[in-house]
């Protein structure tokens, strides 16, 4: 006589319940407040590995406002077309484009990912074939990323720390174009980091000086007593493209190399951040 219940029916409820799902297929279980330390390190991973594919040894971070196009307005026109033209010469004099495969790749452009200024840079770089990096960040409105950055360097993150510390590991240098909150948040990462002696020798060069003067008082930073003068001399200004580039070069970006340590600060750790 046949059992009641043939051995499917016995174990069916063992089999559908989310706890014999194998953990790494369980989407319940890794998006869950237990598994946050293991998404993290999933999109430090995920990135790195497709970073060192490439070669990448190193970046150029271009930051700026998203909401800036080449049209229209003529000022924002003008940072626009500068932002372009500097990923471009950037691209073909700092050595993102190898000379023999295998080589590795020296500041290569790095942006948040999106339009306005970052895809202009990206753009840039797309002009003469030269790969270019998009950080992009998941947002309640959702950023698209602009159709510059190369497809296989393209990331989304949802932990901006994460993204923050991608954007710093590799940079050679800052380049900052005029914008809003999201900039000044990546401007003052990196200048804390560089203050602090947490970030090696990387030359912070802020486009359109009258712009920056009139919406940052770095003059009164120093008269109340919040940084030291000397902290003045960690960011300079530029006009225009080619001079972003003589600036980067006189503050020691080295074409085709990781930045220098700098010789007033103790070594730090090769990846550029300690701890």
């Amino acid at each position: 006589m046949r059992d009641e219940f043939d051995a499917a029916e016995l174990n069916a409820a063992q089999m559908a319940s989310p706890s014999y799902r194998l953990a790494a297929l369980d989407q319940d279980f890794l998006l869950g407040d237990s598994m946050r330390g293991v998404r993290f390190m999933l999109e430090y991973g995920k990135a790195e590995e497709a970073l060192r594919d490439w070669g990448v040894r190193s970046t150029l971070v271009v930051f700026g406002s998203a909401r800036i196009g080449e049209n229209g307005d003529p000022v924002h026109a003008r940072w626009y077309n500068e932002a372009r033209a500097f990923g471009r010469l950037a691209s073909e004099r700092g050595g993102a484009l190898r000379a023999r495969p295998g080589e590795p790749r020296d500041n290569v452009i790095a942006t948040g990912g999106g339009p306005g200024i970052m895809g202009a840079a990206n753009r840039g770089a797309h002009d003469v074939g030269a790969p270019s990096i998009g950080y992009n960040i998941t947002l309640p409105h959702e950023q698209e990323p602009n159709p510059w950055s190369t497809p296989e360097l393209t990331f989304r993150f949802h932990y901006f720390a994460m993204r923050k510390m991608h954007f710093a590991m590799r940079a050679n240098a800052l380049v900052v174009f005029p914008g809003g909150f999201g900039t000044f948040d990546e401007l003052f990462e990196i200048l804390t980091l560089r203050q602090t002696g947490k970030k090696r020798n990387v030359p912070i060069v802020l486009f359109d000086e009258a712009y920056w003067r009139s919406v940052v008082g770095f003059e009164k930073l120093v008269e109340f007593g919040m940084i030291a003068p000397v902290d003045l001399e960690l960011v300079s200004f530029a006009e225009d493209a080619e001079g972003i580039w003589t600036e980067l070069l006189a503050r020691g970006l080295r074409p085709g190399h990781e930045s220098a340590e700098d010789p007033h600060q103790p070594a730090l750790q090769s990846e550029g951040v300690t701890g």
